[in-house]
């Protein structure tokens, strides 16, 4: 049964941190292989779910000095039909590792949660095309086809919510969203942007927000940001205007470079942990209802210490 689905503890203004950048961690850091990025393939193995656990244990652990909630955010972010179609998993397969990293999560939890650390499992769906330039964009009604049956894997599971992180465009949100609720699941949508501040689309963060609200009658429990650095969006949120009061949650890139040019690098660009904390500082002062706080591609344990030495309190 899900702990938390009917009420979600970060809907206080209580701090709560997520992990860092998972895929990038494992691979430039831990030396793993992730075919297209896909961390949930690890969990096929014994000694790939122990490394995922022990890589969730490093962020808990952060967590848990500081007495800060701790989302914890499955590793499926590839875990749909295209993706795992090209890695040979069929649609049995997928819904197996999707409810898989959702017990895997709900045994670190039985495993370190404490009273003044309430831990939170969330089902992580990533866009059906790439993650920074997709080259088709869906219809609503066909995101919500696309979406269902990871969403649904994850309604049947002990996930408290769900996260929809890296969304390019509104339409694949408001799909997912409506699906969601559907299923009587909590959602989170996460926009990512470009070094304009814009989705990937071209919308502006303003107009993306507002339009799946109104499409959605309030549908998703709050948004974030996610893959991009501050310095793209931060402009953007110094403002009192009432669409922001919308955005709880950020979970930045490490580096200040645009989409194409991470595509295109073969290094780790970890950036400056201590200034990325400093940013998050800035959103939390600006925006007081901003508490659940991690990072994106880049990131890792140093870059969450900083932010939570930043921002708690």
């Amino acid at each position: 049964m899900a702990k938390y689905r009917n009420s979600l503890p970060q809907l206080s203004d209580k701090l709560f941190l997520t992990d860092g950048g998972l895929e990038t961690t494992l691979i430039f850091h831990d030396g793993l292989d992730l075919p297209y990025f896909a961390a949930f393939d690890l969990l096929k193995t014994v000694e790939g779910t122990l490394h995922i656990k022990n890589y969730y244990r490093k962020y808990a652990d952060i967590a848990l000095v500081n007495e800060t909630g701790f989302l914890l955010e499955s590793p499926t972010w590839r875990a749909n039909a295209d993706w795992g179609k090209q890695m040979g998993y069929s649609e049995t397969a997928l819904h197996v590792m999707n409810q898989l990293a959702i017990d895997v999560l709900h045994d670190l939890r039985d495993e370190l949660e404490t009273e003044n650390t309430p831990m939170v499992i969330s089902g992580c769906i990533g866009p059906r095309d790439d993650g920074y330039n997709p080259s088709e964009f869906m219809s609503v009604s066909e995101a919500k086809q696309y979406h269902s049956a990871q969403i649904i894997s994850f309604a049947e599971s002990r996930a408290d919510m769900i996260s929809a992180m890296t969304i390019c465009y509104v339409e694949e949100a408001v799909g997912i969203v409506q699906v969601a609720k559907q299923h009587n699941m909590p959602v989170v949508i996460s926009f990512t942007v470009e070094t304009d501040g814009n989705l990937p689309s071209g919308q502006p963060l303003k107009d993306a927000i507002e339009t799946v609200d109104k499409q959605t009658n309030m549908g998703p429990v709050y948004y974030m940001i996610n893959c991009a650095h501050p310095e793209h969006f931060e402009d953007k949120l110094d403002s009192d205007q009432s669409w922001l009061s919308r955005i709880k949650g950020i979970r930045a890139n490490a580096s200040t470079k645009s989409h194409a040019e991470l595509d295109e690098s073969e290094v780790l660009d970890d950036g400056d942990p201590y200034e990325l904390g400093q940013s998050y500082r800035a959103f939390k002062n600006n925006l007081k209802q901003m508490n659940v706080f991690g990072g994106c591609c880049g990131t890792d344990h140093r870059h969450i210490e900083s932010i939570c030495h930043a921002t708690v309190g």
